[in-house]
Parts: structure tokens; C-alpha cells; sequence
């Protein structure tokens, strides 16, 4: 839902938050502010928030849920998303994998400064963004793989979580 949407469904009880959160948002009536709910168990009134621009980015987002016990760790359940997310998260230096891996023992991360070794033996270390020095890599119980390809499943799945 837009944030315009959470906003209503905030003003009539309801904690909304993105995908990919621990906590959520509300709205408190005695303060007539958002309360933002976080990871850590802790109530900061949105107009306190110390990171203004990462704020103004999550309201911008079009992605609001319903918080419940299913889909919130704050509340209980384990925070799920797409892999449109996932693929956010894995720039930010995030480890995501699927809920059906092998625990938390298999995941994706992103690998940088990736360098290769040619056929007389240079190694060569391409240093710009552009032409690809970084690769997704596959870590798992038989080591790491570079240059992992999501199948269409993992595109299309919804199951997406943090790895620790």
C-alpha cells in the first residue's frame, strides 16, 4: 500500500511497516505523532528520527504492509519480502537468503573487487563500477560460488530474509 494508505490505516490502530523491517510504525494519540517501533524494542517519534533522508525514503515507498505476528519480528514473526528487496538489501552489504535454504548456512551476498586471473597468469582486477567488479556469491555448505543466477522461482518468490 502507499504511505498515504498506512498513514489512514495508522490513524485508525493499525501498524503498518516495509517488508523487510523488524519493527513497525504507529500512530500514538496521545503525542499526535508516528511512533516508530524498532528492532530493538525502543518507541522514537518519527519528527525525532536522526536519519531524515532514510525516513523520507521509506514514505516515499509504495510497498506499506499490515504488521502482525506473521511478518514482524518486533511482534513475534519473521520479516519476509521480495526478491526485488532482497536484491536492495544485497547492495547494502546484507546476507539474504530463501526461507526454504538450508538454515542460515546457505545465502547470497555481494562480492566486490572481484579480479580474475588470465590464461599467462595476470591477475586482473576490473576497477570499475561499470564493467562489473562486483558478483553475487552463493555461500553454502560446499563452499562459495561466484556468480550466482537466481532461477525464476527466486525471482518471483516472496520469502526473502536476512541471513546472519
Amino acid at each position: 500500500m502507499t504511505f498515504k494508505e498506512a498513514f489512514e490505516a495508522m490513524k485508525h490502530g493499525a501498524k503498518v511497516k516495509l517488508p523487510s523491517w523488524a519493527g513497525y510504525w504507529f500512530w500514538c494519540i496521545p503525542v499526535q505523532s508516528i511512533l516508530i517501533h524498532t528492532k530493538d524494542g525502543k518507541d522514537i517519534d518519527v519528527r525525532r528520527t536522526e536519519c531524515v533522508d532514510y525516513t523520507f525514503t521509506n514514505i516515499c515507498s509504495d510497498e506499506w504492509i499490515f504488521a502482525d505476528d506473521t511478518n514482524c519480528p518486533a511482534l513475534g514473526g519473521e520479516a519476509t519480502f521480495s526478491f526485488s528487496e532482497a536484491i536492495k538489501q544485497l547492495k547494502k552489504g546484507c546476507k539474504v537468503a530463501r526461507e526454504g535454504w538450508n538454515g542460515k548456512e546457505q545465502y547470497i551476498q555481494l562480492a566486490t573487487g572481484i579480479s580474475y586471473k588470465t590464461a599467462d597468469g595476470e591477475i586482473v582486477n576490473c576497477e570499475h563500477d561499470a564493467i562489473g567488479n562486483m558478483a553475487i556469491a552463493f555461500v553454502g555448505t560446499s563452499g562459495v560460488q561466484m556468480g550466482w543466477l537466481a532461477s525464476q522461482a527466486d525471482m518471483l518468490a516472496e520469502d526473502w530474509m536476512f541471513a546472519e
